[in-house]
Order: C-alpha cells, then sequence, then structure tokens
C-alpha cells in the first residue's frame, strides 16, 4: 500500500517538476503558462481543482449522512456550473487576451481597460484571505486520510502535501499545476472507480447491495427530512441552493484562471466538453461510494463521515488499490491546493503590491510564503473540510460573481458601484451564516443576488440622478 502510494505521489512530483523544461521565467507564464494551454488540460486541471477533497472528504460525508438526498447535491451544482459556463467563461478569456492581465483581480478590475486599482486591490486582498482557508482545508482532507490508513499523527499529511505541492509549482508555476492536475484527474477517477466495483462485489452483487441500501431508513428518500419548507417548494428551494453552489464557480478564481490559460479563445467549447464530461462521472462515481460506505459502515453514531472514503478503502480493498485510493485522495487535495497557493500568490505580487512584481524569483518566494501560511492554517485547523470550503465558495462567490456577470452582461459599473457590491454580496452571505440560515439556504444564493442587486440598483437612471444632483 505504502509503496503503490509513494509511486503515484512522486510520478506526479516529477510530472510537475518536468514543466521547468517549458518555462520561460516570465511573470505571465508562471501564472498563466502563456495562455497556451491545449483545451483537454485545461478541461482535466479545471475537474482536478473543482473536485478536491472536499469532494472526497466532505461530499462522501455528506452522502455518508443524508442518503441518495444527496444526488440534488451534485444535479443542481453540476446544472449551476454549466449554465455559468455558457455565459462567463468564453468572455473571461477574451477579456484576459484584451487586457493583458495575469490574475483573476486584474481582469476584473480591467475588462474594459480603465485603471480600477482599488478595485483590484480589494479583490486580490478577499481572493487572499478566502482562499488561504480553502488551501488549508485542502491540507487537512489529505491529513485526514493519511490519519485513518496510515496511521501518521494529524500533522504530517498536511506537511508531506505542502512540500510537494511547494516543489512543483516553484518548479513551473501553473504549467506545472495544469499538467499534474491532468495526471491526478485520471488517478482519481480510477480510484473511485475501483472502490465502487469492488464494494458492490463485498456486498454481494448489485442486488444484495440494493436491498441492503432499502433497509436503512429513510436513506432512499428523494430529498432529506429537513427541508427550510414543507413539500414541494422546499425540495425546489434545496435544489436551487445548490445550483447556486455551482453557479458560485464563477467566483472561484482558483478554477477560472485554468479557462483563462486557454490557447485559443474559440476552443473554449471544447474544454468545456473535457470538463463536463469528466466531472460528471467523477461525480456520480463520488455520490455512488458515499451511498456504499453507509451499508459497508453503518454505526453512523460514533463515526466521522469524512473519514467514510479511506475506512472503506482499508476493509474491501487490498494493499496495492488502497494506495490507489489514498492516492487519489491525496491528489485531489494537492491539485487544489496548488492552485489555491498561486492564486494567493498572483494576488499578492500582482494585485495588492504598489507595483508589480516581475522578477521569478520574487515570484517564487511569493508561493513559497503562501505555502508555510497555509500549512500553519491546516495545522491549527478544527473546522470540517466541508464547512469550511463551503464558508470559502460561498464568500468568493458571493464577492466576485455578480460583478463578473454584470461585466459579461456590457454593463460598465463604477469602480465605488462595484465595491460596493461586493460588499454587499459578501456581507450578506456572512450574516447568513452568522444567523445559521445555511442549514436552510446556501448562503451563496442570498449573496449573489444581493450583490448583483445592488449593481442594478446602482445603474438605475434614478438612482444616478440622485446622486448627481446638487447638494
Amino acid at each position: 500500500m505504502i509503496i503503490s502510494f509513494a509511486g503515484f505521489l512522486l510520478a506526479f512530483t516529477l510530472i510537475g517538476v518536468a514543466s521547468v523544461w517549458k518555462s520561460r521565467g516570465t511573470r505571465h507564464d508562471y501564472y498563466l503558462a502563456d495562455s497556451s494551454v491545449r483545451p483537454w488540460l485545461v478541461g482535466l486541471s479545471a475537474v482536478a481543482t473543482n473536485n478536491s477533497g472536499y469532494m472526497f472528504i466532505g461530499v462522501i460525508g455528506y452522502t455518508y449522512v443524508t442518503g441518495l438526498a444527496a444526488i440534488w447535491l451534485m444535479i443542481g451544482w453540476i446544472l449551476g456550473d454549466f449554465l455559468g459556463s455558457m455565459f462567463v467563461h468564453a468572455r473571461l478569456r477574451q477579456a484576459t487576451a484584451t487586457s493583458g492581465e495575469v490574475s483573476y483581480a486584474g481582469v476584473l478590475s480591467h475588462w474594459y481597460g480603465s485603471d480600477n486599482a482599488r478595485l483590484q486591490r480589494l479583490i486580490g486582498l478577499l481572493s487572499l484571505v478566502f482562499l488561504l482557508a480553502y488551501a488549508s482545508a485542502q491540507l487537512v482532507a489529505g491529513s485526514k486520510a493519511l490519519q485513518v490508513l496510515l496511521g501518521w499523527p494529524a500533522w504530517a499529511g498536511a506537511v508531506m502535501g505542502a512540500v510537494l505541492v511547494a516543489l512543483y509549482c516553484l518548479a513551473g508555476g501553473i504549467r506545472a499545476s495544469i499538467w499534474t492536475d491532468a495526471a491526478q484527474s485520471v488517478v482519481m477517477v480510477l480510484a473511485m472507480g475501483f472502490l465502487l466495483v469492488s464494494t458492490v462485489a463485498a456486498l454481494g452483487g448489485v442486488d444484495a447491495t440494493l436491498a441492503s441500501l432499502r433497509a436503512v431508513p429513510d436513506y432512499l428518500d428523494w430529498f432529506p427530512k429537513d427541508l427550510a419548507l414543507p413539500g414541494a417548494a422546499g425540495a425546489l428551494l434545496f435544489i436551487v441552493s445548490w445550483l447556486f453552489a455551482g453557479l458560485s464557480v464563477i467566483g472561484q478564481p482558483h478554477i477560472m484562471v485554468r479557462f483563462m490559460t486557454l490557447d485559443d479563445g474559440s476552443k473554449m467549447h471544447r474544454a468545456r466538453a473535457w470538463y463536463y464530461l469528466w466531472y460528471i462521472v467523477f461525480y456520480c462515481l463520488a455520490t455512488g461510494v458515499g451511498l456504499l460506505s453507509r451499508v459497508y459502515l453503518p454505526d453512523s453514531a460514533s463515526f466521522d463521515a469524512e473519514l467514510a472514503l479511506p475506512s472503506m478503502a482499508m476493509e474491501v480493498l487490498p494493499p496495492l488499490l488502497v494506495g490507489l485510493v489514498l492516492a487519489g485522495i491525496f491528489a485531489a487535495t494537492m491539485s487544489t491546493a496548488d492552485s489555491l497557493i498561486l492564486s494567493c500568490s498572483a494576488a499578492i505580487t500582482h494585485d495588492l503590491l504598489p507595483h508589480n512584481i516581475e522578477n521569478t524569483l520574487l515570484i517564487k518566494l511569493s508561493t513559497l510564503l503562501i505555502t508555510a501560511c497555509a500549512l500553519g492554517l491546516a495545522l491549527s485547523n478544527n473546522q470540517s473540510v466541508f464547512s469550511l470550503v463551503i464558508l470559502a465558495w460561498s464568500c468568493l462567490a458571493s464577492a466576485f460573481a455578480p460583478l463578473l456577470i454584470a461585466l459579461c452582461l456590457g454593463w460598465k459599473p463604477k469602480q465605488g458601484s462595484s465595491i460596493l457590491a461586493m460588499f454587499t454580496g459578501l456581507g450578506t452571505a456572512l450574516l447568513w451564516r452568522h444567523f445559521e440560515l445555511h442549514s436552510a439556504v446556501y448562503e451563496g444564493l442570498p449573496g449573489i443576488l444581493a450583490g448583483f442587486a445592488a449593481l442594478w440598483l446602482l445603474r438605475r437612471p434614478a438612482f444616478l440622478a440622485a446622486t448627481d444632483a446638487p447638494a
């Protein structure tokens, strides 16, 4: 088990380090790979980045507790993601080429060529804060898996993940991240596929497995029992909440930057085809494994649901395949962590400092510093992976998605209006969680709607006339 696990990790690291031979030693190459990435690589990289340790640890744990109703998380998420991509991805890639910027914040604040320095710094600052929290959650997810499967101390997985991510990010920047993401995507799907088939066989075949699932009370109900509203209204609200969670992808700098690296904007449909095909396959496998884990590990009262996947792998698979599953989990955490760390580095060197840093040595030192900070947060983190990721995800989406949608609609909000809308969306999401309403409705839904409503109101003629009126 340890040998196969170590072998996969070594392969990932070598793939990432090998990208140094393609490096051109420039800031644009380090953060955007000179916008020269093929569609299939963009698609697989975006899948690996999106399907993070949250998928292996958080979503499977959520499915373990919730049952078949968790399928709406998958349906809503992918549908929302798809609807956003139809409208945003190609326009974002075009704006990247037009503006010449290398960061998500830079593109949004220079969409029409105007110099919105305060807006860029604010987007960079918010990105840095929430992406750091997100990165720490990925390292925590890897630590949990190693703790169960190998008996390592809780800190060991986080340290090892941080070291490996730093190694290949320093070597090749985002190109190293994308290359390793593609390899990790394949391993992630293989790991989940092997575990799903092996568990069904261990339970006695398809018929016996279905009978075992039916025996768990309410486990195959289509909707959860604790909906915010009764009946069809509650079911619809539940689905729409997760649809907004999927739409929130457009507010995630570490994912959207993948589409910004595409070699030709006219090929976006190919990148999206790779992305959604791989995404659907992997999400279906993950949901299936989550359902089976409840049957195979029935003691739900005293069991940490976020350990369902590694625990089941230990019991079902031979050591070689356990190593593959563990590598898949670790691959998922690293593929997202490296993307988050690079986005944080870009926020510092390109968005927050008064002068952009062009020296690649200083840029790499910034990456190393961010990795150390993420590791520190991971070692002190006591929150669940699922909770921490959803919080960071919804805050980023509430702050950035309304502005990005408005820009894609052709609106030209002023810098002050954009900043006000960002704080409106972010504040709404944080208040929603503070009052614990997120258990009923995903906080990104009211956050995105509030931010977009603010932008819409700020461009109304009546509002503009009132603000332009003499004192």
